[in-house]
């Protein structure tokens, strides 16, 4: 008996660790944007930053870098992309503290950065982003909030 009580607390624990993590399934500010419109940069002002901790989220396996983090539970953005095509994806971000950037794509893969725009900023190249639904947090490495400019920009490929 002493098991199956164990378990049933353990599988409640991990889907409240579930719940304050990083969800796709709410929507943060939305846009609909054209690769054609990101040609030309997209520029957004946002505060990086979050109360989550990514290191106890079980639901966020990115397929690039893995690290640290703090993002909130809704997206900040939440971009419906169209006419991707011929274009790759640059998302970036500029911010006055360390910031990184979470990123789930139409097909389900999530995204992690952190300095790879260099001043601590984060960037996240998609080579081959297919249209559909693309959710953005932008977040903080070590926990603290500021304000930042995320950039949405396309190159042809």
């Amino acid at each position: 008996m002493q098991k199956i009580v164990l378990g049933a607390v353990f599988a409640v624990g991990l889907a409240g660790a579930a719940a304050a993590c990083p969800d796709y399934r709410q929507s943060g500010e939305r846009y609909d944007l054209t690769g054609q419109q990101m040609y030309n940069s997209v520029y957004v002002d946002v505060v990086a930053g979050g109360d989550n901790f990514i290191g106890n989220c079980y639901n966020v396996i990115p397929l690039t870098d893995r690290g640290n983090g703090y993002f909130t539970t809704p997206p900040d953005f939440t971009l419906n992309i169209s006419g991707m095509g011929a274009y790759q994806l640059v998302v970036s971000v500029v911010s006055a503290c360390d910031s990184a950037l979470l990123i789930n794509t139409a097909s389900g893969n999530w995204y992690y950065d952190d300095d790879d725009n260099g001043n601590y900023d984060p960037k996240i190249v998609l080579t081959r982003p297919s249209d559909g639904w693309l959710d953005i947090w932008v977040g903080t490495y070590d926990g603290k909030y500021c304000d930042a400019r995320l950039t949405l920009e396309t190159f042809k490929r």
